[in-house]
């Protein structure tokens, strides 16, 4: 028996802002821009996981961190998904070139 798992369907309390924030993330995370985000990333001594941290430093746009804490706590948990979810599926040879980012030491 193979059971597979299915994320539960979760309601997004406010689509704007949700969606204001979400494309800021798609935005940084596009393939031609992905590298210049790592970079700032590393500038700023963080680790791409780090997504409240990178957030605050305002590496995601100068007005996402205030839309993000606008959210409901279901939203901004949606939303960090969503982020780490990105950096999952990041091309493999530009996550080996910035493998010190992606580290948990």
């Amino acid at each position: 028996m193979s059971a597979t798992y299915e994320k539960p369907a979760m309601t997004v309390e406010d689509l704007p802002v949700y969606s204001a924030v979400k494309a800021a993330i798609e935005s940084a995370m596009a393939s031609n821009l992905v590298a210049d985000f790592f970079k700032s990333i590393a500038r700023a001594g963080l680790r791409v996981r780090e997504f409240e941290k990178v957030l605050g430093q305002g590496l995601l746009g100068k007005e996402t961190a205030s839309e993000y804490s606008r959210l409901q706590n279901g939203d901004q948990g949606q939303i960090r998904e969503f982020y780490l979810a990105s950096l999952e599926r990041v091309a493999p040879e530009l996550r080996e070139k910035f493998f010190k980012l992606y580290a948990y030491y």
